[in-house]
């Protein structure tokens, strides 16, 4: 039942708040729509508690640094994004272009200044990221990137891309990688929600300046193996580091 009260209350908030966007995203300013978009954030958080009872604990928010920077978050649930933009201000975020699909959702993504790229990524997307991505260094937002462009099983993992050194390198900002269990509770896209404490965890940022060997193994280490303790944590289960596994698009080309 928590699960079904749930998913009815994402889709009438999704609706709603779209709506009302679409309509504000007709103002000038990035402001109105932003307004509304983080009010359905924060109504989502609290669906997440209220009805499918998962509650989310934030740790290492002290270690964020101020102005402008990058956070790189694992992907194990659609509840990753309302959890992450919940807590920053100023963020812009990168998302596939699978969204821009909904409809009126485009017009709102353009105004919120969203960094969308194809899914399948290549040249085309490593372009779209390096433009857009320049425009919100410009306004000195913060960015949010999942590094693994999917959505992975708990215990999963796939190839980390390198859109995330490229923008490190080009805008010499720092990046905080995330780690986090909600998988456990909200897989994916699930309709079905497990409720218990799920925890997003802000790790150490990574200084500016290394190269691009060092900076990938580094934010891949952090990421994956604080992830790892994050789930034997809420399962009592061993530590046991996610296997990799080959993304739908490099599945679909190997079988080409």
């Amino acid at each position: 039942m928590r699960s079904v009260a749930f998913n009815i209350a994402y889709w009438l908030l999704s609706i709603g708040y779209t709506l009302a966007a679409v309509a504000a995203a007709l103002l000038p300013g990035r402001g109105p729509t932003g307004w509304i978009i983080r009010r359905y954030v924060r109504r989502m958080v609290q669906a997440m508690r209220v009805l499918a009872g998962i509650r989310i604990q934030y740790r290492g928010e002290q270690r964020l640094p101020a102005g402008a920077y990058i956070v790189a978050a694992k992907h194990q649930s659609w509840g990753d994004g309302f959890s992450v933009y919940d807590r920053i201000d100023n963020l812009a975020f990168v998302t596939g272009d699978h969204l821009e699909k909904f409809p009126l959702l485009g017009a709102v993504l353009t105004k919120l200044g969203a960094i969308v790229v194809n899914n399948c990524g290549g040249q085309k997307a490593r372009e779209a990221l390096k433009h857009r991505a320049a425009d919100a260094h410009r306004e000195g937002r913060r960015i949010l990137i999942y590094p693994e462009g999917n959505l992975a099983r708990v215990g999963e993992k796939f190839r980390y891309r390198t859109g995330v050194w490229h923008m490190y390198r080009d805008f010499d900002m720092p990046v905080v990688p995330v780690a986090t269990n909600l998988g456990l509770f909200w897989a994916q896209e699930a309709f079905r929600k497990t409720p218990g404490t799920a925890t997003l965890e802000f790790l150490d940022p990574i200084p500016t300046g290394l190269d691009k060997a060092e900076f990938m193994a580094r934010l891949e280490t952090a990421i994956e193996a604080r992830t790892a303790e994050l789930v034997a944590e809420a399962t009592g289960q061993p530590v046991t580091l996610a296997r990799q596994v080959a993304t739908p698009d490099e599945k679909a080309r190997a079988e080409a």
